[in-house]
C-alpha cells in the first residue's frame, strides 16, 4: 500500500509539473498586462518601467526560469491587480470554495445514497420510476440554466432569497441548491446500479433466508460491497468543485477560487492564475489519494 502511495505521489508531482508549464506559457497568449493597466496614452518610458516592476521585459523562457526558481521557495509573486501576494489572494478564496464544496458534497453524498439504495431495493416499482426520473433530469441540467431560473423564481419574483453574495446563511441557499442537483442526479444513478448487483448477490440472499431485516441488509451488508464505483462518482463530483464552480460561482457572485481564476485569466493577473491553477491542482491529488486509501478500507482485496 506504501509502495502505491508513492507512485501516486510521483505521478501526481510529475503531473503537477506539467501542469504549471502547460498554464505559464498558455496565461501568456491572453496578452500584454502592460495594455491593460496602464492608459492608452502612456509613455514607452512608462510601459519599460512597468514590465521591470513585474517582470514582464525579460523573454519568455526566461521568465519561466525566474518563476520556477520563486515556486521552489513558494514564492507565487505578488498580484498585479490586488497589490498582495497572489498565493493569499488564492488561499482565501480557496476557504469558500472548499466551504461551498464540503457542504454540497455532504449533503449529495447523504441523500444520494439513501435514495439510491431505496430505489434499488423496490426496483421496478412506483419509488424506483420516480427516483430514476428525478435523477436523470438533475444529471442532465445544466448549472447556468438552473442558476437564472433560480435567481428569477426564489429571488427576483419571490424574494424569498438573495442575487448574489455571502453575507448570511440566505446567500448559500442558491450556490448550494444548484450545485446539489447535477452530481445528485449521478450519484443516485450509480448508487442504484449498483446497488441493484449487490443485491442480487448469494451474500444478500442468505441474509434474507436467515431472517436479517431488509435495513441491515440493505445499508450494511450491501451497500458496502456497492461503495467503490460510487466513491469513484463522488471524488470526480468533488473534483469538479474543489475546481471551482466556476458558472455558479461567476453567476451568484461567489467569492470562490472559480470567479478568482476567471477574473485573473481576464485582467492578465498572471501570479494569480498560476497560485489558483497549483493550490486546486494540489487538492485534487491529495483527494485522490484519499480515494485510494477509502479503497482498501472499503475491499481490503485492494491492499493486496
Amino acid at each position: 500500500m506504501k509502495s502505491f502511495l508513492g507512485k501516486r505521489a510521483i505521478a501526481s508531482a510529475i503531473s503537477l509539473i506539467g501542469l504549471i508549464i502547460l498554464v505559464f506559457f498558455l496565461s501568456r497568449l491572453t496578452g500584454d498586462p502592460t495594455n491593460l493597466y496602464l492608459p492608452v496614452d502612456a509613455s514607452q518610458e512608462s510601459r519599460d518601467r512597468f514590465r521591470e516592476i513585474h517582470g514582464l521585459n525579460d523573454p519568455l523562457i526566461v521568465q519561466f526560469f525566474h518563476y520556477m526558481s520563486d515556486l521552489v521557495q513558494f514564492d507565487f509573486g505578488m498580484s498585479i491587480r490586488r497589490a498582495e501576494p497572489a498565493l493569499d489572494a488564492v488561499l482565501r478564496a480557496f476557504v469558500w470554495t472548499l466551504q461551498l464544496a464540503i457542504i454540497t458534497m455532504t449533503l449529495v453524498t447523504g441523500s444520494a445514497i439513501v435514495l439510491g439504495s431505496l430505489a434499488a431495493y423496490h426496483v421496478g416499482g412506483f419509488f424506483d420510476r420516480i427516483a430514476t426520473f428525478c435523477s436523470l433530469i438533475g444529471a442532465s441540467a445544466p448549472d447556468f440554466w438552473i442558476a437564472i431560473v433560480a435567481i428569477v423564481v426564489f429571488s427576483v419574483h419571490l424574494g424569498w432569497v438573495p442575487t448574489s453574495g455571502t453575507g448570511t446563511v440566505l446567500h448559500w441557499i442558491l450556490p448550494i441548491g444548484v450545485l446539489f442537483i447535477r452530481p445528485f442526479g449521478l450519484i443516485v444513478q450509480v448508487v442504484r446500479g449498483s446497488m441493484i448487483t449487490a443485491l442480487s448477490s448469494a451474500y444478500v440472499k442468505t441474509a434474507r433466508a436467515k431472517g436479517v431485516r431488509n435495513r441491515p441488509i440493505i445499508f450494511v451488508h450491501a451497500l458496502r460491497n456497492a461503495m467503490l464505483p460510487v466513491i469513484t462518482v463522488i471524488g470526480d463530483q468533488a473534483a469538479s468543485l474543489l475546481n471551482g464552480a466556476v458558472v455558479v460561482e461567476t453567476i451568484f457572485g461567489f467569492p470562490g477560487v472559480g470567479k478568482l481564476m476567471i477574473d485573473s485569466i481576464l485582467q492578465r493577473d498572471f501570479a494569480v492564475v498560476m497560485a489558483a491553477i497549483f493550490v486546486t491542482a494540489v487538492a485534487i491529488f491529495v483527494m485522490n489519494i484519499l480515494i485510494d486509501i477509502l479503497y482498501a478500507v472499503l475491499d481490503p482485496r485492494i491492499r493486496y
